[in-house]
């Protein structure tokens, strides 16, 4: 089994896709006291075993002083003693980056931490690596080299390094949502290619499907799926998945205060707020801050904590503590990793550690 080292956890989303994969979740490290709270809830409530070496409350800039990483250290010999291998995940704050957000770069209070991963990399050298962020690290200009810089250096550090730009609905989950996915394989076969799609279900014609447009507030006629799409990848399938009606956070969301709850036609997702869902369709980007406004199909009111954790396809049993603040709730929603992206990409790193230890021992036998 892989051992996994998990930073910028959050609610945990990554790490349950990794553990739903087959990795053993060992540690864990989280600067927000509020968001680590609501990991423990929720693997508690999920009965899935603590981290063996536990969690740990700060910012990821304090596992690079001389004590923590000298402990650190000892920890992963502590895991390659038992024949298993060791793995960082971890995706970085993102709004330095964000197409739609503050542009800082890498000299943002959040952008910085980006460079400050890698370093802890470089530095405690984990048999393999997983990065995740926006696409506008992918796609903007100044942001690109920043990252293929970083990339530099870990190459320079012995990894190999497999990256892609995905969308999260080509693994099955309801929501339209791009991101960089980077994989570092230390002193890893050049020549082995990534197994990206053996963890997709989709591939990019699903966005060629007969998706309806928009529909009246209150339209009877959208109660029935068109035919011809995919209804898997649905707002309204994954709301009946989860039974999000009944769910315990059911009932967490913003009081409505405007008209516009009962005007916005289904479907009307191209404002930068207010965006109202259509029930037979994926969701836009699950990004609930900065005064973006997702309302529900047909409802007059905001989508609830529970919605928003089935849009980011988490099992029907994952749950939020209710005496979270509802900004904090949804801000950890909107930062997660999306369940089913997390466990599809576990699936095909899983694939590629097997690849490489195979070839390993063929070149021993070899030799």
């Amino acid at each position: 089994m892989n051992s996994i080292f998990s930073f910028f956890t959050g609610a945990g989303f990554l790490d349950l896709g990794f553990e739903h994969a087959g990795f053993r979740i060992d540690m864990v490290n989280e600067f927000d006291a509020d968001f680590l709270r609501c990991y423990r809830h929720s693997r508690r409530h999920l009965g899935s075993p603590p981290p063996r070496y536990g969690y740990h409350l700060g910012s990821v800039e304090d596992m690079l002083s001389p004590g923590r990483i000298q402990l650190l250290k000892r920890l992963m010999k502590d895991v390659r003693s038992e024949g298993r291998t060791v793995g960082f995940i971890g995706g970085p704050p993102c709004p330095d980056f964000s197409v739609g957000g503050k542009n800082a770069g890498q000299s943002g209070d959040n952008g910085r931490l980006t460079g400050v991963y890698f370093d802890l990399i470089r530095t405690a050298r984990p048999d393999f690596f997983v990065f995740e962020n926006v696409e506008g690290l992918w796609r903007t200009k100044v942001h690109r080299a920043f990252y293929d810089a970083l990339k530099a250096e870990a190459r320079l550090a012995g990894y190999v390094l497999h990256d892609r730009l995905v969308n999260a609905i080509h693994y099955g989950v309801p929501q339209d949502r791009s991101r960089i996915f980077l994989v570092g394989i230390l002193d890893g076969k050049e020549d082995l290619p990534f197994p990206w799609t053996a963890g997709m279900t989709h591939d990019e014609s699903v966005f060629n499907a007969s998706w309806p447009n928009e529909n009246a507030f209150g339209d009877l006629d959208t109660a029935t799926p068109p035919v011809g799409i995919p209804i898997e990848l649905t707002v309204q399938h994954w709301f009946e998945r989860n039974r999000t009606s009944t769910h315990p956070n059911a009932s967490r969301y913003f009081t409505p205060r405007s008209e516009k709850f009962t005007t916005i036609p289904e479907g009307s997702v191209k404002a930068k707020s207010f965006k109202r869902l259509h029930r037979w369709r994926y969701s836009p980007t699950a990004c609930y801050g900065n005064n973006e406004v997702h309302l529900h199909p047909y409802e007059p009111r905001r989508i609830s904590v529970a919605e928003a954790l089935a849009i980011q396809s988490l099992p029907q049993d994952f749950q939020l503590p209710n005496d979270m603040t509802l900004s904090d709730s949804f801000k950890t929603i909107g930062n997660g990793v999306p369940y089913l992206a997390a466990y599809g990409l576990a699936v095909s790193v899983g694939i590629m550690l097997d690849s490489e230890r195979d070839c390993s021992h063929v070149a021993a036998l070899a030799a």
